[in-house]
């Protein structure tokens, strides 16, 4: 069976865990060399390893894509390495929790120096070399950048920011040979409700997003990989996800609502005293 990856060159930010580290392993098993990068050297090495299992090359390259010299410094790293870049996933992120009143300044800069900055820095540095090719960009947006819950507003602030990257990129990337697709995936499997607000993985937190309905990050790999193959603008997944974009799309009032009624039924059970 042939592979649709043979040869190219795919470099994953975020590449130690979760959904970031499956699209490595994925696009290995489609014949990519791989390179991915994160804060966490020893993540990397362990996946680099599963990546050398399909028969190819990969590369662990330690960057913090907040920092914009890392991010320019990883792009010329994986070129020199593997001698081009064909697909390039801005997927390093992570989530600040609170309410809007409860989120200081720094909170707020470092979900956006993050998920924001860092994702467009990864596009910056990374065009160049995707348009030798008329390669793909890809970017991991998230549902959250459609429709809003209480308690998480930074997080979805970035996502939200992150879909209208991708909308702008791709049509500044017309007629450049380059795709841009923004994935937005509902739950999936990964280590973001283990990571603090300042970014640190604990690993002893439980994490609370409802298990019943998560994906594995191997299967939601597959139909990402599928997509970006398919160079589609936006890919939004899982069950849930497709739903959920919908509302917050076409009927935002839905989930006001929705929300409106719980806190005024707990509202009035709490005078009850039930």
């Amino acid at each position: 069976m042939k592979r649709r990856y043979e040869g190219k060159v795919v470099w994953v930010t975020g590449g130690g865990s979760g959904i970031g580290e499956a699209l490595a392993i994925a696009f290995a098993y489609e014949g990519a060399n791989v390179a991915i990068s994160g804060r966490r050297l020893n993540r990397l090495e362990e996946t680099c390893k599963k990546i050398e299992r399909a028969g190819v090359k990969a590369l662990a390259v330690q960057c913090d894509v907040s920092v914009e010299e890392d991010v320019k410094a990883a792009v010329e790293l994986v070129v020199d390495e593997f001698g081009g870049l064909d697909v390039a996933i801005a997927n390093a992120g992570f989530g600040v929790g609170g309410t809007i009143k409860s989120l200081s300044a720094d909170e707020w800069r470092r979900q956006f120096d993050t998920n924001v900055v860092g994702l467009a820095m990864t596009a910056k540095y990374a065009l160049p070399y995707l348009e030798d090719v008329d390669g793909r960009l890809v970017l991991m947006g998230s549902v959250a950048g459609t429709l809003a819950m209480p308690g998480n507003g930074a997080y979805h602030a970035s996502k939200y920011a992150v879909r209208a990257i991708g909308q702008t990129l791709s049509l500044e990337l017309i007629n450049t040979g380059v795709s841009c697709t923004t994935i937005q995936p509902g739950f999936v499997e990964s280590e973001i409700g283990q990571v603090d607000n300042e970014g640190k993985y604990r690993e002893e937190w439980k994490d609370r997003r409802p298990q019943a309905i998560m994906w594995n990050s191997e299967r939601a790999a597959r139909v990402c990989v599928d997509a970006i193959d398919r160079r589609e603008r936006e890919f939004t997944f899982t069950g849930h996800g497709k739903i959920l974009a919908a509302l917050g799309k076409h009927a935002p009032g839905v989930m006001y609502n929705a929300f409106a009624g719980y806190k005024q039924i707990n509202s009035l059970l709490g005078k009850s005293g039930k």
